[in-house]
């Protein structure tokens, strides 16, 4: 199957690793141009030379998601680079595990700037392209906690609510002109991030890590973490252009996890 996207431009945030850096590496085997944008530069070289092992074409971009006022101009070095983003993948790290009770004002206001406000202006950045060229992609990773909410993950459960709504709107106000939005909900996905999650749950219950993942697998119907080049296929679809009457949709792709209709 041809996906369409050959040539075209694709920004992925968080591109440096986990869930992100598998992302940068399909759209790349499908012919996109990628941008891996990431708070850390090395990381974000490390995924821009294994899609250059791999024959495609990469761009890596020291990007802090926090700093807001840096973004137009790292957005003119892709425009040098490559041309205008065609497919934005906004893709933010996880926050600190809290209780919905015990959570400082100025972690509120550090995380939604980093994981809410950040992205909503660099959609808002890159959209006025996409409707005057008539295509363009915009998808969303959150958290299966948005269905269902996730305990000692307030923070995350919260803001990423946050972005479900934002994006429902921003789809039926731009998809007349070719650009579709659509949100992933990654479920348990063997990465850094889930053996955080799996470390600080055996450390706050007092179990062994083994008896944690254990449990954690046991409650998924496929009985097994999902890979992340399982999760960059699902994304990989959604940015291509046989998806192109797929709007306003969330994508599950957690092994069966969430239980809810």
């Amino acid at each position: 199957m041809d996906f369409g996207i050959k040539g075209k431009v694709a920004l992925v945030t968080g591109g440096g690793g986990g869930l992100g850096s598998a992302i940068a590496l399909q759209l790349a085997a499908e012919g996109a141009s990628v941008v891996i944008a990431d708070v850390s530069a090395q990381a974000a070289c490390r995924t821009a030379e294994a899609v250059g092992a791999c024959g495609g074409h990469a761009l890596p971009l020291e990007w802090d998601l926090s700093r807001r006022e840096i973004f137009p101009t790292l957005l003119s070095q892709i425009q040098d680079w490559a041309g205008d983003v065609d497919i934005l993948v906004n893709n933010s790290g996880g926050p600190p595990p809290s209780l919905a009770t015990d959570v400082r004002d100025e972690l509120w206001h550090g995380q939604f700037d980093a994981m809410v406000l950040s992205l909503m202006q660099l959609t808002s950045l890159v959209l006025p392209g996409m409707r005057r060229r008539g295509w363009g992609r915009i998808i969303t990773s959150t958290s299966s906690g948005v269905i269902t909410p996730i305990s000692n993950l307030a923070v995350s459960n919260a803001l990423r609510m946050t972005l479900i709504g934002w994006s429902k709107t921003l789809a039926a106000e731009v998809a007349a002109d070719g650009v579709t939005v659509n949100v992933v909900l990654p479920g348990r996905i063997s990465t850094a991030r889930i053996a955080q999650l799996d470390q600080a749950r055996a450390d706050r219950e007092k179990r062994s890590l083994d008896d944690v993942i254990c449990a954690s697998t046991s409650s998924i119907p496929a009985r097994r973490y999902g890979k992340p080049e399982e999760y960059a296929d699902a994304v990989t679809f959604l940015a291509s252009a046989r998806a192109s009457y797929i709007t306003g949709s969330m994508v599950r792709v957690d092994g069966g996890l969430i239980p809810n209709i």
